[in-house]
C-alpha cells in the first residue's frame, strides 16, 4: 500500500486500482484490509473496469496512523488527503456510518464531484429501536479502560444489533483479534452517528451547505427503517438528486450490484 500524509500529520494508507476518473471508496464502521475483509478490494477491482478507485484504511486501522485527540474533522481531512493525491478532486462512493462521514466531507467543501452513499445507518422513527442515549460515553469509556474487545463487542450489539449470542460465538472465533485491533476506533463511528440514530428525524442543517450531487442508494431486501433513513435523508439533502432501491440487497451489498449502479451515476 501507499501512503499519503493528512493535514494534521497522520499516515494514511490507500491502494490504487484501475484506469479513469478517479473515485474514492469510504468504508463503515470495522472496515480495513485484512483477511476477514475481502469486499472491498473484490469491489474495487469492479469498479476499476471504468474508474481509478482509491481505497483507503481509515485513520486507526491497519496500516493507518492515529494521532490523538479524535475528531470528525481529521477524518474529514483524511478524505481530502486522499482526494488531492487523486488530482485534486474525485467522485466517492461511500457506505453505512462512512457514508455519513462522506455527506460530512461533501458539506465541508471537500472537492467531491459526485457522491453515491449505500445505507446511511439512520434511525429515523419507530421502525428501529434507537441506539443507547449514553452509547458514546460508553464506547469511550470501555476503550479507555483498554477494553478494545468490549468495545467491539458493545457496538456490535448497540449500532449493528447483532444478538449477544452471536457475538459472545463471534468471540471465541480466529477472526476476533482481527476485529479487536480496531477496537479503539468503535468511538470515531459512535461520534460520526451520535444523535443520528435516536429515533428522530435528521437535522436539518447538518449537510444543507453540500452542492455535490447525491446518490442515496438502499437495499430492497433490507429492513423498513433503512428504506426510511434514505428517504429522510432525500428529504433533507438539498444536493440529493435520486434514491434508489438495489433489489434483493440487504446492508451487506453485494459487490457486483453496487459497481454498475455507481458507475452509471458517476457517468451520467
Amino acid at each position: 500500500m501507499s501512503t499519503v500524509t493528512s493535514k494534521d500529520g497522520t499516515t494514511i494508507a490507500y491502494e490504487k486500482v484501475g484506469q479513469g476518473p478517479p473515485v474514492v471508496l469510504v468504508d463503515g464502521a470495522f472496515v480495513y484490509r485484512s483477511p476477514i475483509d475481502p469486499w472491498t478490494p473484490e469491489f474495487a477491482k469492479l469498479l476499476a473496469e471504468t474508474h481509478t478507485v482509491y481505497t483507503f484504511e481509515r485513520r486507526g486501522r491497519g496500516q493507518s496512523g492515529d494521532t490523538q485527540p479524535y475528531a470528525i474533522q481529521r477524518e474529514i481531512e483524511d478524505i481530502g488527503a486522499v482526494i488531492e493525491e487523486a488530482g485534486g478532486s474525485a467522485n466517492v462512493v461511500a457506505l453505512s456510518s462512512g457514508a455519513v462521514l462522506a455527506l460530512d466531507a461533501a458539506a465541508s467543501g471537500l472537492p467531491i464531484t459526485k457522491l453515491a452513499v449505500y445505507e446511511p445507518p439512520f434511525i429515523v422513527d419507530d421502525t428501529h429501536p434507537p441506539r443507547p442515549a449514553d452509547y458514546l460515553t460508553v464506547a469511550q469509556q470501555l476503550v479507555s479502560e483498554g477494553r478494545h474487545g468490549d468495545a467491539v463487542a458493545y457496538a456490535l450489539t448497540k449500532t449493528v444489533f447483532l444478538p449477544e449470542e452471536v457475538v459472545d460465538g463471534m468471540r471465541s472465533q480466529p477472526f476476533w483479534p482481527i476485529m479487536e485491533a480496531v477496537g479503539p476506533t468503535v468511538p470515531y463511528d459512535g461520534a460520526i452517528m451520535d444523535g443520528l440514530m435516536s429515533g428522530k428525524p435528521l437535522p436539518a442543517d447538518r449537510w444543507n451547505a453540500s452542492t455535490v450531487p447525491t446518490l442515496i442508494l438502499h437495499g430492497g431486501a433490507s429492513e423498513q427503517w433503512m428504506h426510511n433513513a434514505a428517504k429522510s435523508l432525500n428529504e433533507v439533502l438539498p444536493s440529493a438528486v435520486d434514491v434508489q432501491s438495489l433489489e434483493g440487497q440487504t446492508h451487506d451489498i453485494a459487490g457486483d450490484v453496487l459497481a454498475p449502479a455507481v458507475a452509471k451515476f458517476f457517468a451520467s
